[in-house]
């Protein structure tokens, strides 16, 4: 039996407790695990700076600017993609990551010299926005690489926690840090924190040996190659699908929440501190359930049911809003959402990439995770808007209209969970495109 010391045994009981993981896994878990922290931390960093810059260019123009968000994802996501079939896989995250420490670096230098103009405030609002989705989507495509489909159902709970950790380490050092270094220097803790998720991916590299071999670049296409697969593929279609609708109800809620809070709450540090202890609930439901359920429901009920956790959420959520719109009732549904979708739903729906070719999990998946789910922030403030002031359409009767989507959303999880089920007990080597 290979030898560890007092420290690392008891490191590998602790996690032993946790999730179901053999000796030889726990260097690869932590890597991921840490991985998944330093990502989330720098993002989380520079998000309440980002806010700020909302504030700056004035609420009227926010609408543009998601606007603007989605159309440089079109351009981003091909650039993307050109950067997965010319760059040797083990090198994807280093070239992308090192980008956005330039980035940061860059936006750094130009708030420290020039000071902050309503321009310079939108272009970071914009480049923060993807920056998130690109750097998170990035980091589950390496998991998809890293882990097989039964390893992931037992061990993406727990890395799963790591970003969640990462999520409320970010804001509390923001918080300490910003009268003593000041706003502008916290761009260079974030670009720290992504260093350390450079030096993560290098550890996860060498204990899951997937550094080994020759580096080659993913299969070549075209510079939307990601959503041509995604068009091509059956199984890849419902998942778009899935984020998609998933994006529109969620974004209802969040619509919802906007408007009850505001009409309830009068005085705007009322409202902050309502929103805080949102956060707190859904942030410590999050990691509880990350650590201590997340594995054992994927393992026991499957992929497809634990996908639909979120599509009965949200028919719930209509349900409760359809017959008291008020905040009691908004601040609940907001809080389950969430905690289902960080603890349940997201790493279900991260499983379901493990089984899709190497290409599909950086090509297609970014084009999903970016471009689809962005599509629907852009998409649902017309539809909810058309329904509200087209129709003329009460929102508790809007919420009614909008179950019979999420009872389809909830059908739609459970086909998926069939489909990645028989895709995973196939041979990758003789497997056929999903």
């Amino acid at each position: 039996m290979q030898e560890t010391t007092p420290g690392a045994g008891t490191l590998e009981r602790l996690i032993s407790r946790l999730v179901i993981v053999q000796r030889k896994e726990v260097p690869q878990l932590l890597a991921s695990f840490a991985f998944f922290f330093c990502v989330l931390a720098a993002y989380y960093v520079i998000r309440p700076i980002r806010e700020d810059m909302g504030v700056r260019v004035g609420r009227e123009s926010l609408q543009t600017l998601f606007v603007i968000v989605f159309f440089v994802m079109l351009v981003a996501v091909p650039l993307f993609g050109w950067v997965v079939s010319n760059v040797g896989k083990r090198r994807i995250v280093p070239v992308i990551y090192g980008f956005f420490i330039l980035n940061l670096l860059g936006f750094w230098l130009l708030f420290g010299s020039g000071g902050v103009s309503v321009a310079a405030a939108g272009t970071f609002f914009v480049w923060v926005s993807v920056f998130n989705l690109f750097a998170v989507s990035l980091f589950w495509s390496t998991m998809a690489d890293a882990y097989s489909s039964e390893d992931a159902k037992r061990l993406y709970g727990l890395i799963a926690a790591g970003g969640s950790i990462g999520a409320v380490s970010g804001p509390l050092i923001t918080q300490s840090l910003v009268h003593v270094l000041g706003p502008t220097n916290l761009l260079l803790v974030s670009a720290a924190f992504l260093g350390g998720a450079l030096a993560a991916v290098q550890g996860l590299r060498g204990a899951s040996g997937t550094g080994a071999g020759r580096d080659e670049p993913l299969a070549q296409g075209g510079l939307l190659a990601g959503a041509v697969h995604v068009w091509r593929s059956p199984y890849l279609f419902r998942i778009a699908l899935w984020v998609l609708v998933a994006n529109l109800i969620g974004t209802f809620f969040y619509f919802e929440q906007a408007r009850i809070i505001g009409e309830a709450y009068a005085v705007a540090a009322d409202r902050v501190q309502l929103f805080a202890r949102m956060d707190l609930a859904v942030n410590t439901l999050t990691i509880l359930g990350q650590v201590l359920l997340t594995g054992r429901v994927l393992q026991r009920v499957g992929i497809g049911v634990a996908a639909a956790a979120l599509p009965v959420s949200g028919i719930i959520g209509l349900l409760a809003l359809a017959v008291a719109p008020v905040a009691v009732v908004i601040v609940g549904v907001m809080i389950v959402e969430r905690a289902v979708t960080f603890t349940i739903a997201n790493p279900a729906l991260r499983v379901l990439f493990t089984v899709v070719p190497a290409e599909d999990k950086y090509k297609a998946q970014n084009f999903i995770d970016t471009v689809v789910f962005r599509g629907g922030d852009a998409a649902s403030g017309w539809l909810f808007g058309s329904l509200a002031k087209g129709l003329g359409l009460g929102m508790s009767t809007i919420a009614l209209v909008t179950v019979p989507l999420a009872v389809a959303w909830a059908g739609l999880s459970l086909t998926l969970g069939r489909r990645q089920a028989e895709l995973a007990a196939t041979d990758l080597s003789s497997r056929p495109r999903a």
